[in-house]
């Protein structure tokens, strides 16, 4: 089939690697993100799919809304018989979803209808879920909301972070679409409506949704410090001896024995030990604002904190 592929984060990389390199399917233009500024440089760099499509001559799209009526009339003069879609961030046109005569597939990273949305990898794990996986679904106007074609599951480990699963869901994604592109060639590939009453929401992170609540369980604290690590990042405010507040980035703990007041400092020596509404966390790597990364006890050595 000649495809178009709409995307622009990391995750969707592989899977158009798999579309380049297929025999059975030519991909006909892509669509991404405008180049934004990136990192503690903010140097203008482009969109991780655009850099994988480098050396590459290929029709490329970088439109800052896809919703234009002059980006629908270019993808359309692309001709594609499907458009594939992954991780691009915006909602598309009804007028773009028409063009394609045999489907336009998104593929989320989740088993939908559960964690609809943006954050559904950190949603995950931060809600102790015991697997996930990759839907591949027909595309609707609606927020994640198109039939089911299929999905691919896979178990969430006990030590996944947000950029592990990230990377594994990235790696299932383009078997699940070859298998579903390869259903659609025959004829044989399912329209399973979504059931809404199941459905849950995953929102757009900001850097806030970081900030350790104290107040909760120990294991939920821990499960939010993987599913932030690398993004949003999880943080606890401590206040130095100076009287200054900052930011310490929590990239790893453990659930430890102890009790105190939320938000204590229980243990300060050897260990980063802080209790919880219920037990206690040991802190292993973190990071001051403005500073390296290191261990916790490293971080003592150098810092009179309370958090």
């Amino acid at each position: 089939m000649r495809i178009v592929f709409i995307g622009a984060g990391e995750i969707g990389v592989p899977t158009l690697q798999a579309l380049l390199r297929s025999s059975e399917h030519r991909i006909t233009g892509v669509v991404t993100q405008p180049e934004k500024p990136a990192g503690r440089t903010q140097q203008i760099e482009p969109p991780p799919i655009k850099r994988a499509l480098a050396g590459m001559k290929m029709s490329i799209l970088q439109p800052v809304r896809i919703k234009g009526r002059e980006v629908i009339e270019e993808v359309r003069a692309l001709r594609p018989e499907a458009i594939v879609v992954m991780a691009y961030g915006q909602i598309l046109p009804r007028d773009l979803l028409e063009i394609p005569p045999v489907a336009c597939l998104n593929l989320h990273a989740s088993l939908l209808p559960r964690w609809r949305g943006a954050a559904p990898i950190q949603a995950a794990i931060a809600a102790g879920d015991p697997e996930t996986g990759i839907t591949v679904m027909y595309m609707a106007e609606g927020l994640d909301t198109g039939d089911i074609l299929l999905q691919r599951k896979i178990e969430i480990l006990p030590a996944d972070t947000g950029g592990s699963l990230h990377d594994r869901l990235a790696q299932t994604a383009p078997e699940a679409l070859l298998d579903a592109l390869q259903m659609l060639a025959k004829g044989n590939a399912p329209r399973i409506p979504q059931d809404n009453v199941d459905a849950t929401y995953a929102p757009k992170l900001t850097r806030d949704d970081g900030k350790i609540n104290w107040s909760e369980p120990g294991e939920i604290i821990e499960r939010k410090i993987r599913a932030f690590n690398p993004w949003p990042g999880a943080f606890a405010l401590v206040t130095e001896k100076s009287g200054r507040t900052l930011r310490l980035k929590v990239f790893e703990a453990q659930i430890v024995g102890g009790k105190g007041r939320p938000g204590e400092i229980l243990r300060s020596q050897n260990e980063l030990v802080i209790a919880a509404g219920k037990g206690a966390l040991s802190l292993g790597e973190v990071q001051l604002e403005g500073k390296r990364r290191m261990s916790a006890s490293e971080f003592l050595r150098g810092h009179a904190i309370k958090v």
